[in-house]
């Protein structure tokens, strides 16, 4: 299955004040960017003796004096109708810890429920008002993505992902998230992580990969070759970065197997980003695959939209 916490921690990590400045800009006019820094985030163990780990938890300075703050990022995958008070309780544990002022955020970024979550927590009797807990939230469900088109904010290109689209709009949102990167400049491992999270989170059919193509060639060509330049360029990452785990398998058994352990590597290292771990039947059929066919394969997984579209595929290869 796909770790969605991970791959949101990893991309909030990445372009943190980033973030900030999208969603937060009052908290951005007065956060001290180089003082940030990430903490240990781990708050307690649990009576089951399990660690309970915060997202993401940052240490910064007020701009224009000596004072820190916390900020404390939640991201919720999945709707959870007690999640208020187990943020509170999070809350709680970093104060104690650390006795700062903390900004508590969620990012909420299931698809459904599409109503508004709660942005507090409280206590109230009928004669008194014991507690209120209130916290920011980003539901992205909620945020309409032709909204961010033209931020140049590479959150923005990326979020724009699991925000509220139409199904129709699939392949059109891809093609606008990928036209943002382009015109952000940035460097091959950060424009390759936002690629990557948006080739998780809108993983195309073959009737919205034909969308798509049409509605990249109704762009200039200087966009067409930008866009396929990014898509390029993360394809080539992945594939040096399954190379690498095969290739002691190469040195050690020769070169044509070297080779085919090498794309049997990439190809399972994407599948497993893209939908978990796959059964034994299909690990063995890839695996059966000439190296030819698992080439193919390697340049296919990307436009696979579910497991279905590749058991498609390995049964039409053994057909043809």
């Amino acid at each position: 299955m796909i770790d969605h916490d991970q791959i949101f921690k990893q991309l909030l990590s990445e372009f943190f004040f980033e973030f900030i400045e999208l969603f937060f800009p009052e908290l951005a006019a007065y956060l001290d960017r180089s003082s940030i820094s990430f903490l240990d985030k781990e708050l307690y163990r649990s009576s089951d003796d399990r660690k309970v780990i915060a997202d993401l938890v940052i240490k910064a300075r007020f701009k224009g004096n000596d004072s820190f703050f916390l900020i404390h990022v939640e991201h919720q995958a999945q709707h959870q109708p007690d999640f208020s008070s187990r943020f509170l309780h999070y809350f709680a544990r970093l104060h104690k810890q650390y006795k700062l002022p903390i900004y508590p955020i969620v990012v909420f970024s299931f698809a459904r429920p599409q109503r508004q979550q709660p942005d507090a927590y409280e206590v109230r009797f009928p004669d008194l008002h014991v507690l209120g807990f209130r916290y920011r939230t980003v539901q992205l469900n909620r945020l309409n993505w032709r909204q961010y088109i033209r931020q140049e904010n590479p959150l923005a290109a990326a979020l724009m992902a699991k925000m509220k689209f139409a199904p129709h709009e699939r392949a059109e949102v891809k093609l606008q998230c990928l036209r943002l990167i382009t015109t952000l400049k940035l460097d091959r491992d950060k424009s390759g992580l936002i690629v990557s999270f948006i080739d998780t989170y809108l993983a195309m059919t073959a009737m919205e990969h034909r969308q798509f193509e049409d509605s990249l060639k109704k762009l200039d060509d200087t966009q067409q070759e930008e866009i396929m330049a990014t898509r390029t360029t993360w394809r080539d990452q992945a594939w040096k970065e399954g190379r690498a785990e095969g290739q002691a398998v190469g040195r050690a058994e020769g070169r044509a197997e070297g080779r085919a352990e090498e794309a049997i590597s990439l190809i399972s290292r994407l599948l497993g980003r893209r939908f978990g771990p796959l059964d034994g039947p299909m690990q063995e059929k890839i695996r059966a695959l000439p190296l030819e066919k698992l080439e193919q394969l390697a340049e296919a997984v990307l436009d696979f939209a579910t497991v279905d579209e590749l058991h498609q595929w390995l049964t039409d290869d053994q057909s043809s």
